[in-house]
């Protein structure tokens, strides 16, 4: 079986391509990138059991897979993200995310590869309870343009249910470290923030919010999962290890860097309320995932230990 990773340089991307290798049914992948990220790093020292073959493409471009055959899966991670940035670069992260979805759509119905697509848990906006992938629609509230197209991309593919073989996950904000690892996500920011001792900045109003978080090893599972039993249902799964307040992010940086600085800030998307999401769907289909968010944080605080 072949497997093509969209996205491969990404911080989710190259995890998934670095331990592609323990997905059993996969014998060949295809990692795909445009490099406009400048993170050719994360190809570097790939291992040789990958058997990784690397392409620049630029999905904006509805024939960048044409010459690509023979391929079973696709893991499409390849998008533009960074929720609280997404308000000073709407319309061309709408163009960009959409037009690369509707590449893959295209290209997977051809080749009749099934589909796995990242979606966002930040979909459900404002929320003061547990919430699921079951709940009404007046309840998906994105508060950025990014979480707003990951609506939309989930619309999209529920059209094209007659032609097309998928799973949606909505992944919880991922904390860990790769190749590609960014810092724009709440625990890996404030993680390197502290590291080299700089404010962390806490919007005033998220100190005592809940917020689903995911670990990259268990947003790995979930791929793994997938591809070996064959797990397709053209549905939405929420995926995530845990729900936490800051307070408790903050408190378990805490453990591995004493003496951290927290600054209240306001933000484009601090009117967000606090809410759980439900890990229960995924759960009843057999996975369970409940990676320790803390050894995340210590693995990236390491990082920085000299500085």
């Amino acid at each position: 079986m072949n497997l093509l990773i969209t996205g491969c340089c990404g911080h989710i991307g190259s995890y998934l391509a670095e331990h592609v290798h323990k997905i059993k049914k996969i014998k060949k992948t295809f990692i795909v990138d445009n490099l406009e990220s400048n993170r050719f790093y994360s190809i570097f020292d790939t291992k040789k059991k990958n058997n990784l073959n690397f392409l620049i493409k630029d999905l904006n471009d509805p024939k960048s897979l044409d010459s690509l055959k023979n391929i079973d899966y696709v893991i499409h991670l390849a998008s533009m993200t960074n929720a609280e940035k997404s308000f000073g670069k709407k319309d061309k992260m709408y163009k960009n995310n959409i037009q690369c979805l509707r590449t893959i759509i295209n290209f997977c119905k051809k080749r009749k590869a099934k589909l796995i697509h990242i979606s966002s848990t930040s979909v459900y906006g404002k929320q003061t309870k547990i919430v699921d992938e079951n709940c009404e629609e007046k309840y998906l509230k994105p508060q950025s343009p990014y979480a707003d197209i990951k609506l939309i991309e989930e619309k999209m593919l529920k059209k094209e249910t007659k032609f097309l073989t998928y799973n949606t996950f909505r992944f919880g904000t991922i904390s860990g470290v790769s190749k590609g690892i960014r810092f724009h996500t709440a625990v890996n920011k404030f993680c390197f923030n502290a590291a080299i001792n700089e404010d962390i900045n806490v919007y005033k109003t998220a100190l005592n919010q809940y917020r689903p978080y995911l670990s990259l090893k268990d947003a790995f599972k979930v791929f793994k999962f997938s591809i070996e039993n064959d797990f397709f249902k053209n549905d939405i799964f929420n995926a995530l290890s845990g729900n936490f307040t800051v307070k408790q992010i903050l408190k378990k940086i805490k453990k591995y860097k004493k003496k951290i600085k927290v600054k209240f800030v306001t933000s484009a998307i601090m009117n967000q309320l606090s809410y759980h999401v439900s890990q229960k769907k995924l759960n009843n289909e057999g996975l369970v995932l409940k990676s320790n968010i803390e050894k995340d944080i210590k693995e990236t605080i390491e990082l920085l230990k000299n500085i």
